[in-house]
């Protein structure tokens, strides 16, 4: 008897199993309703250069249908910026047609209001169906930011807070040696104003070896000759491994270029190009010559 119902107790499950799958088959499917969004993106740079340069800020629906859509927009600026005075856009309510996902709104900026310095940013927020959006704004990405800006001075290093856009991120190509190195990642990773018209900044993985960071001094007193030079310090390594055995286990060195070559800087483009001397920490050998120039991603 006991033999008997066990052998039925794994049928009887098995049955019980194809009852509950059968059963979630016939569970009807939840398609969420259709929404509008920026694309899945938060914002972006307008850099309004000559009359006539737009932008074009993405909006998209997350499917595709069989009939019109109408999306409505709404723009705000915490800078001030006026609709028809410092911009235009081509739309703010729009159709996406039957089997369409995708549009843009086209902004120009007014070219003349942005010559001088100013900077303005602008909000897109969709509206919901009760404010003239047939589908509704999708809850995570329904609003957009537009950082709008004219051609950059390098004068603009004198603004409040300005120098702090050199931290950050930057792609290194480098001469070492002789031989040419790069592309790889470099930092700068503080930047300190030391007069009106100086700073220091400190630079991490000049070399791409695990040196230490590095110091460099800028100096824009003269804005059309803008300079940034190494300062003479130790940063690590071992040098024998380029300047022979004897060397071993004393630490390499950065200097000013001997030959007198000055790098310069960008405040727009953010770049550097620097020139120095790679040689041995404490043995007064000036070394070889070395460049590094970076962009900041």
């Amino acid at each position: 008897m006991n033999k008997n119902i066990s052998r039925l107790l794994p049928i009887a499950f098995l049955a019980a199993l194809v009852t509950w799958y059968g059963c979630k088959k016939e569970t009807p499917l939840t398609i969420p309703a259709e929404q509008a969004h920026f694309t899945f993106q938060t914002g972006g740079n307008y850099f309004i250069t000559a009359p006539g340069v737009t932008y074009k800020v993405p909006i998209g629906l997350t499917a595709v249908s069989g009939t019109d859509r109408t999306v409505s927009v709404t723009i705000t600026s915490p800078t001030g910026a006026v609709q028809g005075t410092h911009y235009t856009v081509n739309k703010t309510t729009f159709t996406i047609p039957a089997g369409k996902a995708t549009d843009t709104i086209v902004v120009t900026g007014n070219f003349p209001q942005y010559t001088a310095g100013r900077k303005d940013t602008l909000v897109f927020t969709i509206n919901g169906t009760d404010k003239g959006s047939s589908v509704a704004a999708f809850e995570t990405n329904n609003t957009y930011k537009l950082y709008m800006r004219g051609p950059c001075s390098e004068l603009e290093i004198n603004d409040a807070g300005a120098l702090q856009e050199f931290v950050g991120a930057y792609t290194a190509n480098e001469i070492a040696f002789g031989s040419p190195y790069g592309p790889y990642n470099t930092t700068i990773s503080s930047v300190t104003q030391t007069s009106p018209t100086t700073a220091t900044a400190v630079i991490t993985n000049v070399f791409d070896a695990g040196w230490s960071p590095m110091t460099v001094t800028l100096d824009w007193t003269d804005m059309a000759n803008r300079k940034v030079t190494f300062v003479a310090q130790s940063v690590g390594g071992n040098a024998g491994a380029s300047f022979g055995a004897a060397y071993n286990g004393m630490p390499y060195a950065i200097r000013p270029a001997s030959s007198g070559q000055i790098g310069t800087f960008s405040f727009c483009s953010k770049t550097l190009s620097l020139y120095g001397n790679i040689g041995i920490w404490g043995v007064g050998y000036n070394g070889q010559l070395y460049t590094l120039n970076m962009t900041k991603k």
